[in-house]
């Protein structure tokens, strides 16, 4: 009850209040607590950031990270969890709202993949490798580690299953179906080679015989709210318009635009556009909108305004919260992984960190 009376006090804060509240405990802390924030966030917390970048940026920034006794991410909980299971042992990991959860990662849990991998392993004399996308619980990364797969970003998926084809035959993806499409078809695997896993209605093995790749039947809802008559009706409206969208939105999208990129290669694709350039992109409104604001030179527009909203959960008061208790030698909001979860998930990590 502690907390939300706090909360209800920071609520009840100006913005400049908040702003110098939490430059202050900043300074107090020192070089003791770093931030991380993802690019979702929004401008009120991503100010804060000692760090901001994409899921592989902030995954290598938590393994890097030596001199922080605390490490404040500012993101959705696996991110977090990513965190807490590549830093050092005598660091903390901490979230500014707990209840920040990733529906995408929650789509596969590790009794469905057990099944998947046990079917499909009886299916192919050859290797199955598994892979998982970062947007994924640590257990799922924990599987996935056991069994000598590894974990990947949108920036890095291409890198991860050639690797994967390198270890075994065939790939179990998940939890993104349109990720994991999205890469193999731009990789030259044909379409028929391709199979999904619909965990709530499982096929039967064998109408996956001629399959590589098979990908999880899971999908982010921010991405997957664009639509090709967007697309077109941008090309109507700003002819020769560069249209850029994240590989988690749907195939047809993905066909219609001109580039797919991760959220750091959308990023550098608007840095790398001439001055006078119009750029669309289709992803996490947050990001676009502060795209518009660093590049005045430019014409950057949303496809749609596509909010995530459990990265906007995260507030100046949820940060001023966690900040404010290190202060007064409270340690709030902890996330953690036990140990032998850690190990595993830890190994599937490294091993993306290494082919990347």
């Amino acid at each position: 009850m502690r907390g939300v009376a706090l909360l209800a006090r920071y609520n009840q804060m100006s913005e400049t209040e908040l702003v110098t509240a939490i430059q202050q405990a900043k300074q107090s802390l020192g070089r003791s607590v770093t931030i991380l924030g993802h690019h979702y966030q929004r401008d009120e917390v991503i100010q804060f950031a000692d760090y901001r970048g994409d899921s592989l940026e902030l995954s290598r920034r938590a393994a890097q990270v030596k001199e922080a006794r605390y490490i404040v991410f500012c993101g959705v909980h696996f991110m977090a969890e990513t965190a807490a299971i590549l830093c050092q042992p005598e660091q903390v990991v901490i979230q500014p709202v707990i209840e920040a959860m990733c529906p995408m990662a929650h789509m596969a849990n590790v009794a469905d993949a057990e099944r998947a991998w046990e079917e499909l392993s009886a299916l192919w004399p050859g290797k199955l490798v598994p892979i998982t996308y970062q947007n994924s619980t640590a257990a799922l990364k924990a599987f996935v580690g056991r069994r000598g797969g590894a974990v990947c970003t949108s920036a890095n998926a291409s890198k991860l299953f050639k690797w994967a084809f390198q270890k075994g035959d065939h790939i179990l993806f998940t939890p993104d179906e349109h990720l994991g499409t999205n890469t193999a078809l731009a990789m030259g695997i044909p379409s028929e080679e391709i199979g999904i896993w619909d965990p709530l209605h499982p096929p039967k093995p064998e109408s996956l015989a001629r399959c590589r790749i098979v990908v999880w039947k899971g999908f982010c809802y921010v991405h997957t709210a664009f639509t090709p008559e967007e697309v077109d009706e941008v090309r109507r409206k700003y002819p020769g318009a560069l249209i850029i969208v994240h590989p988690e939105c749907v195939r047809e999208v993905v066909a219609k635009a001109d580039l797919a990129a991760s959220t750091s290669g959308i990023v550098q694709a608007v840095e790398r556009a001439p001055k006078g350039a119009v750029i669309a992109i289709g992803t996490e409104w947050h990001l676009v909108h502060r795209l518009q604001q660093e590049h005045p030179d430019k014409t950057v527009i949303p496809l749609r305004h596509s909010v995530c909203v459990n990265m906007a959960m995260t507030r100046m008061p949820h940060l001023l919260y966690v900040l404010e208790g290190l202060v007064q030698g409270e340690v709030r909001n902890v996330v953690s992984v036990d140990p032998e979860t850690a190990q595993w998930a830890r190994l599937a990590l490294e091993r993306m960190l290494e082919a990347s």
